[in-house]
């Protein structure tokens, strides 16, 4: 099954797009998977090996920090339209809610000089000191920012760092076993960029925030596996309260901006699947390489993980393909689809 989708998959490693890819095709109880090329180009060759941890960037947000948001929402101790600044008093605009958080409409602006030269302690501070700009509920504008914001919140909510959170009522509950914030072998680790800075980057996360902020950070710093996002994907396709209720994954395929017209939920992104019947799916991805696609009224969801940043960053060529892989395997899972 999905034969052009993994012949995409396979030509992007073969034309040199990316180094490697693991990846998945969930079809209710049946699960198809691979994996195809390198995992190191340098400093030497290193052909890709099952199940290896992968920086998943800001996978995170999706996987774990919207699930810890939910959770607290379904047990009332937070709701969509608390305001940031009651829970964040050093962020003076009132304007901006859980919600605008959740759905990247804050419209946080601003520019933070030297920054990925700051301490956490600093970093914290420029973060809460920037402003809200022109585009405030009118537009989407996808920012890290609104991630770390939300897991602050976390944390004031339940006195744990954020990335403890995740690991305690997502990671564990679910059997995720081998996803983590600290690898302890680098080398069970998908390299990443080689960077002037900071050399080959193996086992530490990529993005520069959240390599200074450390456990404080809800945008990105996950580490996980093609077997573990398996076991996240079938959660969310299942009729189960695992890791969110029933009730908030149906909430999912709508539009949750304030406006409601720009395909964004609460994390995820939307996508419109054409066949066999007009609905939507969900989908996000994270700037290393990964994405993750669920379509949860037909119950199927592909896994699609490499390290496109190796050895170096941005490869922007990587994003249209990406795209089209995307729309090939949307195409085709459809034609897999018994109506009922």
């Amino acid at each position: 099954m999905y034969e052009k989708t993994v012949q995409a998959i396979t030509e992007l490693v073969n034309d040199g797009t990316v180094p490697g890819v693991s990846y998945a095709f969930i079809d209710d109880r049946h699960v198809q998977t691979g994996l195809y090329g390198a995992e190191a180009l340098v400093p030497s060759y290193e052909p890709l090996k099952p199940n290896q941890l992968y920086d998943l960037a800001s996978l995170t947000k999706v996987v774990g920090t919207v699930d810890v948001i939910l959770q607290l929402i379904a047990t009332g101790k937070l709701a969509l339209t608390d305001r940031v600044h009651d829970y964040l008093p050093a962020w003076q605009d009132t304007r901006v809610t859980v919600r605008h958080l959740l759905t990247h409409t804050s419209g946080i602006t601003g520019y933070i000089p030297h920054r990925n030269k700051l301490s956490a302690n600093e970093l914290h501070e420029a973060l809460l000191g920037m402003h809200v700009g022109e585009n405030f509920e009118q537009k989407m504008v996808y920012s890290d920012i609104n991630f770390i914001f939300l897991g602050w919140i976390a944390e004031v909510l339940l006195g744990k760092p954020i990335q403890t959170l995740i690991t305690e009522n997502v990671l564990q509950p679910l059997g995720m076993n081998d996803s983590t914030f600290q690898p302890a072998d680098p080398m069970q680790c998908v390299p990443t960029e080689l960077s002037s800075t900071r050399s080959l980057i193996r086992g530490v996360v990529h993005d520069p925030k959240a390599f200074v902020l450390k456990s404080h950070c809800g945008s990105a710093g996950l580490f996980s596996t093609l077997n573990d996002l398996i076991i996240f994907e079938k959660a969310m396709l299942e009729n189960s309260d695992l890791p969110i209720t029933t009730g908030q994954k149906a909430e999912l395929l709508n539009d949750q901006t304030p406006l409601h017209h720009q395909w964004r939920s609460f994390g995820w992104a939307l996508l419109d699947a054409k066949l066999p019947t007009p609905h939507r799916c969900i989908w996000h991805s994270g700037y290393t390489g990964t994405c993750l696609v669920l379509d949860l009224q037909t119950h199927q969801g592909m896994v699609f993980l490499s390290n496109r940043v190796h050895p170096k960053a941005p490869n922007e060529a990587f994003l249209a393909r990406r795209n089209a892989i995307i729309n090939t395997y949307l195409s085709e899972k459809s034609s897999l689809v018994t109506i009922k």
